[in-house]
């Protein structure tokens, strides 16, 4: 028989946030407590407080292991415009498998080394396309921004976990829509199947990171003076 100290067992920041990840992705941030998390690992909640001084400590360090799954491309020589678009193809593969935590890092990617290297290497390309400081903040604001909108809110990736009750929400809303009139909204109840799920998700975010390019491209172009 093991002996009893009444020790209690190392606690790992780096599992701590890695249990606190699958939970978000399973069932949503909310699901998140420092009890429950002291729970899993068989500690008490004040020796998770030696880590984390509350949940949203813990939210921050959610945030750093998504930007710290970034993995950002060399910087080269290539135009800047292609590079940029090799820096929002990388933020999308780190933050697709987790839809229910990627909102948080707006707010959160100044807090952490990995959050600082993504903003100075996409500031310095946006530098680069001619936009002064400010207007790169904003500009690079929203290029995460409308990252996190593609996978917040990918058709159907916000339905159920559960495969049963997915399905059925999913065939609820394509009957929806398909039932709709057809002469007043054609368009519509064409595209029904598209609307309600997303077919062909790589197309789908490939789109997007286009969608943001030429957005930049747009911007840039219109705030060089003309000769």
């Amino acid at each position: 028989m093991s002996r009893n100290t009444g020790t209690q067992p190392r606690l790992d920041p780096d599992k701590i946030v890695a249990s606190a990840l699958r939970i978000a992705d399973a069932e949503g941030l909310g699901a998140i407590t420092i009890r429950r998390l002291a729970q899993e690992h068989g500690v008490t909640p004040m020796a998770l407080y030696r880590h984390f001084r509350d949940k949203d400590d813990l939210l921050d360090a959610l945030a750093a292991r998504l930007l710290a799954d970034v993995d950002l491309p060399e910087a080269s020589a290539e135009p800047w415009d292609r590079q940029m678009r090799g820096i929002l193809a990388a933020c999308l593969d780190a933050i697709r498998p987790h839809p229910t935590v990627a909102g948080l890092l707006p707010t959160r990617v100044l807090l952490s080394e990995p959050g600082l290297t993504l903003v100075e290497r996409t500031l310095a390309l946006l530098a680069e396309a001619g936009f002064p400081p400010e207007q790169a903040t904003e500009v690079g604001s929203q290029a995460l921004c409308s990252l996190v909108t593609l996978v917040t809110t990918e058709p159907g990736a916000t339905e159920s976990t559960d495969p049963q009750t997915r399905d059925d929400a999913i065939r609820a809303k394509r009957s929806a829509l398909s039932a709709l009139a057809p002469q007043r909204y054609p368009h519509v109840v064409a595209a029904a199947d598209a609307l309600t799920l997303c077919t062909d998700r790589d197309t789908y975010y490939e789109l997007g990171v286009e969608f943001a390019l030429a957005g930049i491209r747009g911007i840039s172009a219109q705030s060089r003076p003309r000769r």
